[in-house]
């Protein structure tokens, strides 16, 4: 795994993290808490002058507020993150474990627990700067602004604790979860078919063995390539490049990843061997496969006995129905992406309609209501569809129908 790819990985990941947004509202908090001691070190430099009835407290009651501020926001934080663990549990539990990195990924769980922690850290930071008047050089410091800006941000803490708890329950609302879904999966969609309109075109690889075989350095799944350098780099040193394991694939350190032909002696691979990242697990990065098998499980999982859900499984058709419409209708539809000098698995409507409805049949074909909810569907898209996709769409509607 290359540098250049790792680092594109990792800023993936990063922003996708839960960690990420609340440490750095730790860190605003920190340097909010330095800024406003600062301000009131230098009053004078406000434009502007406060009432004094907001700046009388004196230092045992400024050293109470706020560590009444730090302890009762950092156990309003712990029950937080037992909803959270909770919510995610559930979910996992009911509606498959790979939706975990979409809740951990949620903007709005971030930034309350982030809100949260940079007022607990801010209270913290100037609670150490409340100083008592005692006898010799300390004087008697209480750091009035930062007290009143501790105040409004208790009362954000107030507003974003009412806020999480009516959030909560939408992240585990099995409509809004399809619907984050298939939403990302239709702007995935149509993020390639806009590649692909404004694509080279492709040329296959030479009628050889290829000169050079790059593997994978260990066993996981790709999640990365980055098509650009790899472009690039063909262009530059005259090279035709295969890509032998598309996204999404999982390789051992036999498995060749990439297929190199070179019109000259190719002395150096390491700047190919940049251009793919190997990870633990599948991600929705360049895989937008992924993201309909997650629609998938749950279908298959609300038609499992235990559940018996059969709604859900019609939510989730009808989100993998509008992705496939999209695929066939929106600016042409999908076409096979091509790069210059570059070969590679692209998606085409086959092989997203391959990860739909085939891979949910046997589950389908018992519950008549999602059966003929399905052929339903099925029988709409084949009426705007293009020629060229109708033939596996009616391929799978005679599947289905197959002894009734």
């Amino acid at each position: 795994m290359g540098k250049r790819a790792y680092l594109l990985k990792l800023l993936q990941d990063v922003r996708a993290s839960y960690w990420f947004l609340p440490s750095l509202l730790v860190l605003v908090g920190m340097m909010l808490a330095t800024l406003m001691g600062w301000v009131d070190r230098n009053a004078s430099v406000l434009p502007f002058q406060l009432p004094a009835s907001l700046l009388d407290t004196q230092a045992d009651g400024a050293r109470s507020t706020l560590a009444v501020i730090a302890q009762s926001i950092i156990g309003v934080t712990g029950v937080m993150f037992s909803m959270t663990l909770v919510a995610v549990s559930f979910a996992s539990g009911n509606f498959g474990p790979r939706l975990i990195g979409n809740f951990m990924r949620d903007r709005g769980n971030q930034w309350s627990l982030g809100i949260l922690i940079s007022t607990f850290v801010y209270a913290l930071v100037v609670l150490r700067t409340v100083q008592n008047e005692i006898e010799g050089d300390t004087a008697q410091f209480v750091p009035q602004y930062s007290l009143l800006v501790a105040l409004g941000l208790t009362l954000v803490c107030v507003f974003t604790l009412i806020y999480f708890i009516h959030h909560v329950p939408e992240t585990i609302n099995v409509s809004r979860i399809s619907a984050g879904i298939g939403a990302s999966l239709d702007r995935q969609v149509r993020e390639l078919i806009d590649e692909n309109n404004a694509s080279d075109k492709q040329v296959g690889p030479p009628k050889r063995d290829p000169d050079h075989v790059v593997t994978a350095w260990v066993s996981g799944y790709v999640q990365t390539v980055n098509f650009n350098r790899l472009s690039s780099l063909a262009k530059e040193k005259n090279l035709h490049i295969s890509l032998s394991a598309s996204v999404g694939a999982f390789v051992t350190t036999k498995t060749p990843v990439f297929e190199i032909w070179a019109a000259e002696p190719l002395e150096d691979a390491d700047a190919i061997k940049e251009c793919y990242a190997i990870g633990a697990g599948r991600t929705e990065n360049q895989n937008p496969t992924f993201l309909a098998e997650q629609l998938v499980e749950m279908v298959v999982r609300a038609l499992s006995p235990g559940l018996n859900d059969p709604y859900t499984a019609v939510d989730c058709l009808n989100r993998l129905a509008a992705v496939l419409t999209t695929a066939s209708t929106y600016e042409g539809g999908l076409k096979r992406r091509s790069l210059d000098h570059i070969s590679f698995d692209a998606l085409t409507f086959p092989r997203l309609f391959a990860a739909t409805f085939p891979l949910c049949r046997q589950y389908i074909r018992p519950d008549n209501l999602v059966l003929n909810h399905a052929l339903s569907l099925l029988d709409d898209l084949a009426k705007i569809a293009r020629d060229e996709d109708q033939a596996v769409i009616k391929s799978e509607m005679k599947a289905l129908r197959a002894d009734r």
